[in-house]
């Protein structure tokens, strides 16, 4: 780290890396140094909207000593090969959601990092609303007394145009999944980390509604989790015009329901002075942005800013990120495991 500032360097110049950029840029002690992509237009585009530098390889981009941190936007199962070269270089390294496409190639970037003795971060901003972390400390200070349910419900849409237009969309190779691997892990991490870890699933998955893909569009789950609670996982990208992330949480001593980064329900049998205005203050309220239900730009980059704050801060403080690469390996080990449940017609533990 050199000066007031980290460099930053991204690694794949599709959409997500629009808000990385801007997220690192509202941020007073980071900058985007370079850009790489395989394309070489699309790094020479984002590079001229951020007056930062192309690269025409990665290893350009590696080779900059003013770059502390890789961003990894690549499609998801092309995280793990940049990452390690990252890793390898001497940097740290962030990775956009799912940190890769199998438990084995997380793994492989996980010790990549640790070998390296760099920070390895994983992007999950839905863990960073204040509507989430309001809610993980209810939990955890036992709130809701014996959990008996947590659900999730991603009920999204995508156009068959969606899938067509990227070629590594509904891929197993480079999707990793459909709709639980690329849209549904903001919900199914959020539930698990809101509620300790998910023990075991039993799932069906189909593909009902979209052409020319190799993954479903549908998947429902029952799980428990390693409280003993159990629960609902659905998600989809087949219902139009696509509603809010949900997530329902209900024990013997409270309820709450939260869709996005709104809190709906928040009731508990022992009412404590703050709680009146956590529903006034984080309820339905105007002028949040989409979430991504319909649209996939139809986000903003305050999650991803909010994070990568985290993140610089961590490296400063020589510290753990708030979530780091062994905390994203349980979602994709947790869809991964509902995907063989469901080939597998059996339970599957995670």
């Amino acid at each position: 780290m050199r000066g007031d500032q980290i460099g930053f360097g991204i690694v794949g110049c599709g959409m997500i890396s629009e808000f990385q950029a801007r997220a690192i840029g509202d941020l007073p002690n980071a900058r985007v140094v370079a850009f790489h992509d395989a394309v070489r237009e699309l790094a020479r585009k984002r590079a001229a909207e951020c007056e930062a530098r192309a690269c025409e390889t990665l290893e350009d981009l590696l080779a900059m000593p003013e770059i502390d941190v890789v961003s990894i936007c690549t499609p998801s199962g092309a995280h793990m090969e940049p990452a390690i070269a990252a890793a390898r270089a001497g940097k740290h390294v962030v990775v956009e959601k799912p940190l890769e496409v199998t438990v084995e190639r997380v793994d492989a970037v996980i010790d990549a990092c640790r070998r390296a003795g760099v920070t390895l971060g994983a992007i999950f901003p839905r863990r960073f609303n204040d509507s989430s972390r309001v809610l993980k400390d209810a939990i955890d200070r036992g709130r809701f007394g014996k959990i008996a349910l947590g659900d999730v419900y991603i009920k999204w849409y995508r156009t068959q145009e969606y899938y067509d237009r990227g070629g590594w969309r509904g891929t197993w190779k480079l999707d990793g999944g459909g709709a639980l691997m690329n849209q549904g892990i903001h919900g199914i991490d959020l539930l698990q980390w809101l509620l300790g870890g998910i023990a075991e699933v039993s799932a069906f998955t189909a593909t009902l509604a979209h052409e020319r893909i190799e993954v479903e569009d549908t998947a429902v789950a029952a799980v428990r989790f390693r409280n003993g609670a159990l629960g609902v996982i659905e998600g989809t990208t087949a219902s139009y015009p696509g509603t809010k992330i949900r997530i329902e949480v209900g024990g013997d001593r409270g309820s709450a329901v939260l869709e996005d980064e709104s809190i709906l329900a928040w009731t508990f049998a022992e009412e404590e002075p703050g709680d009146a205005e956590i529903r006034t203050r984080l309820g339905p309220r105007s002028g949040l942005p989409g979430g991504g239900a319909g649209d996939p730009k139809a986000i903003d980059s305050e999650g991803h800013r909010r994070q990568l704050e985290d993140f610089v801060h961590a490296l400063r403080g020589n510290c753990a990120p708030a979530c780091t690469g062994e905390d994203a390996r349980a979602a994709v080990a947790i869809i991964t495991g509902i995907y063989r449940s469901a080939r597998e017609r059996r339970p599957v533990e995670v």
